[in-house]
């Protein structure tokens, strides 16, 4: 699974709300339909997407597709995000000491120079 198609998937309203509604456990399609109250070709696109993303999974039973959050997907893009964010801890701090070393006043530059 790519990041970028689960960053896509989570980046339209309608699928934020479907995966917030199967926080709360599995659901049929009608019961996602009625909750979002999208017609069956627009839900359909929008679980086509998170299936896609790897964010939901399917599974039949008898007559009903039964559908759950895939937490291990979200566990990824957490841990992803939190990468990014111990990046930055590094950069923050060189741009931080660029910015007090630029806002020094130029006596105290000549006084740390010399």
């Amino acid at each position: 699974m790519l990041m970028q198609e689960a960053y896509k998937a989570i980046s339209d309203p309608t699928r934020r709300r479907i995966l917030k509604y199967l926080r709360g456990g599995e659901r049929t399609a009608g019961e996602l339909a009625e909750y979002v109250g999208a017609g069956r070709t627009a839900l359909s696109h929008h679980l086509n997407v998170l299936k896609y993303a790897d964010l939901v999974r399917v599974e039949r039973r008898g007559q009903f597709q039964v559908y759950s959050l895939n937490t291990t997907v979200f566990q990824d893009l957490l841990t992803e995000i939190l990468g990014w964010l111990g990046g930055m801890d590094e950069e923050i701090t060189t741009e931080e000491d660029t910015l007090e070393q630029d806002s020094e006043e130029p006596s105290e530059k000549k006084r740390a120079s010399s």
